[in-house]
């Protein structure tokens, strides 16, 4: 629990769950991605091999929420970010590193992550200016590699910056931004945070347009390290030549014309934790470089940002990656298993972050070629489906010369890219499981709605207006399809493939429905076991119900309906983190249920459970009856026009 009750999950080892670390060194990564390293591959790197899964969607693990101050200090620095023309919208594009990481046959055959040169970047910008453009893809992302050799040995000037490569990028960065822009695109490059500790040279490397500073007045003098790989040396921002040396790199690259930066291997987050791993100060240092230089420039953050710091993302940077890498690093560029499907658990908890001027990314986009992307085509709909549902950025790190017709028409469908770049990102509506509802209300009062079969059979699932508040008759539209499916009456349902979905939208045409609400912390309740009252500032009536754990229970008395019946029973409830409670009514057919995280302990959100009422008074019990911590709930919603 967040201990919005002032009390901790029993074993929950901390305030949050630690992930194994990844490879400390690039020889190490790149043995991962294709079996040994090159000759020569320098020990530590900017780009690791295959991550783990975060174990942070654990049960009963431990978050906490940013301060009221910190969520406001985050939103006014976003919305000035968005008025500035910087992440308005997501953006839009294409990414390097998957055909960089992959083992397809013939991608990468000079060696592990040589894909990376100028004229591949080049030959991709070609398909992106005269395919993808016309529908909003514009920025074209070089990831790690760019200043490697193809042993993957370093390049570096004379000030400890990083640059091209001159047997991948022969005319140099510049030339390649300039290209870029000549085609009417945006160009994007990379680095990894810290000193690389190739730059340091014994610390006698001087600091571009800074007398006096050299890597020896930058960073800690007992060479600590940090980011995902421990590949560089911690800078220290207390000391006045370390904002200098951010200064340097950060003019450097928009010298040379470029209008996006990936940060990489930033913590807390990237599986590291503690001290040596909190690189809040060299984002905060990038910031401030990037405004000094003037040019605008898109601001990411890599990988699997912790969300306990969202605020600071927020703050700082224009978008974080939620997750481990999206690429399987196997014969493919991914799998559904790896990591595609672990997405739908994990992007709920970051939900509320997501907003003009900065974005929750959910990683590369790889769903135009199928063989190439390993997934059915199936599979290949659901993946966009729930990226354009999250307001994610959409850029694809497919090889683009080798679109297939059906990958073409997933990534150029003008109705579901509306859908993410409205930049309202929606949440599920039902327990989790198997079958699941997704879905928000747009600005001008219609809703998307998302089907999503997460089983490995067919499987029909529903989504009731209830869930949405409105009832009655609805227009729906498939998105998918661009087909209108006609006036649905109080919900629609659809049997899909395994890993199947569906993408509508859908106008009521009737008015909101009649809904009776019960607060979790009336007096009428009853609290069982140590489940008690607590404030929320986002809960209607200012308090929930919370400490439901190890059989404590919150029984909602006098819930009263005119008839007998099936209801779609709305429970709002708060959490951090992903949950589950036994939910029943009268004592009769209890279901356990899972809680996807509703994005902080005061930010509420809402499941539909069905529930058998009887007619006049019933009682809805919420039981943890697990060892583990159940939501904390704000309240029931018993929609009554059924």
């Amino acid at each position: 629990m967040s201990s919005p009750m002032g009390v901790a999950a029993p074993g929950s080892g901390g305030s949050r769950v630690r992930a194994v670390a990844a490879t400390a060194a690039l020889a190490a990564a790149l043995a991962l991605v294709a079996g040994a390293a090159p000759a020569g591959a320098a020990a530590g790197g900017p780009k690791p091999g295959p991550k783990p899964s975060p174990s942070a969607a654990a049960p009963g693990a431990v978050t906490e929420d940013p301060s009221p101050a910190d969520r406001a200090a985050a939103l006014r620095a976003a919305q000035t970010a968005a008025g500035d023309g910087l992440a308005a919208r997501p953006y839009m594009g294409w990414s390097s590193w998957s055909l960089e990481s992959t083992k397809y046959p013939g991608v990468n055959p000079g060696g592990n992550g040589n894909w990376l040169t100028e004229a591949h970047v080049l030959e991709q910008a070609d398909v992106v200016a005269s395919t993808l453009k016309p529908y909003g893809y514009e920025y074209v992302n070089i990831d790690a590699g760019w200043s490697r050799a193809t042993d993957w040995a370093p390049g570096f000037d004379e000030y400890g910056r990083e640059i091209a490569s001159p047997d991948r990028f022969p005319h140099g960065m510049k030339y390649v931004a300039d290209q870029l822009h000549a085609k009417g695109l945006k160009a994007g490059i990379y680095l990894a945070v810290g000193l690389a500790k190739e730059a340091y040279k014994n610390g006698a490397t001087p600091i571009w347009n800074a007398p006096g500073c050299t890597t020896a007045d930058i960073v800690y003098p007992d060479l600590r390290t940090t980011n995902g790989w421990d590949s560089s040396y911690k800078i220290d921002f207390s000391r006045p030549c370390a904002q200098k040396y951010i200064d340097s790199q950060a003019q450097l690259i928009a010298d040379w014309g470029y209008d996006f930066l990936k940060l990489d291997g930033v913590g807390p987050g990237s599986f590291r934790s503690g001290d040596n791993y909190d690189n809040i100060p060299d984002v905060a240092a990038w910031q401030a470089a990037i405004a000094k230089t003037g040019r605008p420039i898109h601001f990411e953050l890599s990988w699997s940002l912790d969300r306990g710091h969202a605020a600071d993302w927020k703050k700082y940077a224009n978008g974080w990656r939620i997750e481990t890498d999206v690429e399987c690093y196997c014969d493919t560029l991914v799998t559904w298993n790896n990591s595609v499907k672990i997405r739908w658990d994990d992007v709920p908890a970051w939900t509320p972050w997501a907003g003009p001027g900065g974005w929750n990314d959910l990683d590369s986009l790889d769903v135009g070629s199928g063989q190439m992307d390993g997934l059915t085509q199936d599979e290949r709909q659901s993946y966009m489906t729930l990226w354009a549902i999250s307001a994610s950025p959409l850029y694809t790190g497919d090889d683009l010369t080798k679109l297939d017709a059906y990958g073409l028409s997933l990534l150029t469908n003008k109705e579901v890219i509306a859908v993410d770049q409205q930049g309202l990102p929606a949440r599920p509506v039902t327990a989790t499981g198997p079958a699941q509802v997704w879905g928000v209300k747009n600005a001008d009062g219609t809703y998307t709605v998302a089907l999503f079969n997460m089983g490995a059979l067919p499987a029909q699932v529903t989504a009731h207006w209830s869930s949405f508040g409105f009832g009655g008759r609805a227009d729906v539209r498939d998105l998918w399809q661009h087909k209108d499916l006609g006036a649905q009456d109080g919900s629609v349902s659809a049997t899909l493939p395994a890993h199947g979905s569906r993408l509508l939208r859908v106008t009521p045409r009737g008015g909101p429905l009649k809904v009776v609400s019960y607060e979790a912390e009336a007096a009428g309740n009853t609290m069982v076991g140590g489940a008690s009252a607590a404030g929320c500032s986002g809960c209607s009536g200012g308090t929930k119900v919370g400490n439901l754990y190890n059989g404590g229970a919150l029984r909602v008395n006098g819930v009263t309906v005119p008839k007998a019946g099936l209801y779609q029973v709305n429970i709002r409830y708060t959490t951090g983190d992903p949950r589950s409670a036994t939910v029943s009514a009268n004592g009769q057919n209890a279901v356990t249920l899972a809680f996807p995280p509703s994005g902080g302990w005061d930010v509420p959100a809402t499941i539909t459970v069905p529930l058998h009422l009887r007619a006049g008074a019933n009682t809805i019990e919420i039981d943890s009856s697990t060892p583990v911590y159940s939501p904390d709930i704000d309240r029931v919603d018993i929609p009554l026009d059924r």
